[in-house]
């Protein structure tokens, strides 16, 4: 049996999937096209890697949808000079994504296993060289880094004022924040000045980081 045409199914994203959710940017599409993704998906699903679907990876965790994962790249907009948080390495395919456009990239995961694959992919792959990783809970971690973006893989109830403090002056917070079923993707601007300004993004609905779940509801 033949392998599957990897280069042709990544073009066939792009122009389906990508392009058509108002992904216009140059670089974002290029890399899409060019970088494996089913290299970061267990062999069970790698038949799915380009499909318009989130992938388990375990732990109850998923890799977004690659529209879902188009849309971000794009809308922080990050340059060659850029350094990048990443919270949430999972599969490490994002932490690629985020290395090839920015400058550096520090990706943080609480579970030990998810950040020994991503290391053992990224570098099977030649890709992220300019890529961290470190096992850390972020809703517990500290530094005193400031980032140009920080980009928050899970959901959270509600953004925690710790992320916003990574950033420098002018830098950008991706998250997905509210309560499920209706989130929120915004772009959260950071401000030496004013208050940081949330910019809405699209509805979408993905796991919660761990311990940044809302708090139960009661009724009677």
């Amino acid at each position: 049996m033949s392998s599957p045409d990897y280069a042709r199914v990544r073009e066939t994203m792009v122009e389906q999937q990508i392009r058509p959710w108002d992904v216009l940017d140059n670089r974002v599409l290029d890399i899409l096209v060019r970088l494996p993704r089913h290299a970061f998906v267990a062999e069970a699903n790698r038949a799915l890697a380009y499909a318009d679907l989130q992938l388990p990876i375990g732990h109850g965790e998923v890799m977004l949808k690659p529209v879902v994962e188009a849309r971000v790249l794009q809308a922080l907009a990050l340059e060659p000079s850029h350094s990048v948080l990443e919270i949430g390495t999972g599969s490490g395919w994002f932490a690629a994504c985020l290395g090839a456009l920015a400058g550096e990239v520090l990706s943080l995961d609480r579970r030990p296993d998810f950040v020994e694959a991503a290391r053992a992919r990224l570098d099977a792959n030649g890709l992220g060289g300019n890529v961290a990783l470190e096992t850390a809970d972020a809703l517990s971690w500290d530094t005193e880094r400031r980032f140009d973006a920080v980009c928050v893989s899970g959901a959270v109830a509600a953004i925690p004022s710790r992320f916003l403090s990574w950033l420098r002056p002018g830098g950008r917070l991706f998250v997905v924040h509210g309560r499920a079923p209706a989130m929120e993707a915004a772009l959260v601007h950071g401000d030496a000045v004013n208050a940081p300004r949330i910019e809405s993004l699209f509805e979408t609905e993905i796991p919660y980081l761990a311990g940044a779940e809302p708090a139960p509801q009661f009724r009677l």
